[in-house]
């Protein structure tokens, strides 16, 4: 399984989005969960708890992610959109990600989170940004 979702990352702004995107495409909430919803969310301000961790829609026969940006990947103009690559494979994972980061930087480092057990960002030498994100084995949103 291999898949190149776009993944629109917003400073605070992603549940407006979607609401937006629900109006004008047509698009259905498949999933939804806060920063305060998520493992540690107590840890967050109420401010960041009501922030969109990450989100699921579907638009015809296709998926877009959405979620608004953390402190981990500060928002600044030209990454608003990143290329999601979603394998069910770690090694396959490992691969996209050591090959990408040649000539490029590394965002956050490809490791084990609460939602996936290889996950990382990157930004290759175009200046394009991808998400790596293995799905966990019983993971079905994605």
């Amino acid at each position: 399984m291999l898949k190149a979702i776009p993944f629109i990352m917003l400073d605070g702004k992603a549940a407006e989005a979607i609401r937006f995107y629900e109006e004008a495409l047509g698009a259905t909430v498949v999933f939804k969960q806060t920063f305060g919803e998520s493992p540690g969310g107590e840890n967050f301000s109420s401010e960041e708890q009501e922030r969109l961790a990450h989100s699921v829609l579907r638009i015809g026969d296709t998926q877009l992610f959405a979620a608004d940006i953390d402190s981990d990947f500060p928002y600044k103009e030209g990454n608003q959109v990143n290329i999601c690559l979603t394998t069910a494979d770690v090694n396959q994972s490992r691969q996209f990600f050591q090959a990408l980061q040649q000539g490029g930087q590394v965002n956050i480092p490809l490791e084990e989170v609460h939602f996936s057990p290889a996950y990382g960002v990157v930004t290759d030498r175009f200046g394009v940004t991808f998400q790596i994100f293995t799905v966990k084995p019983h993971n079905s949103t994605h």
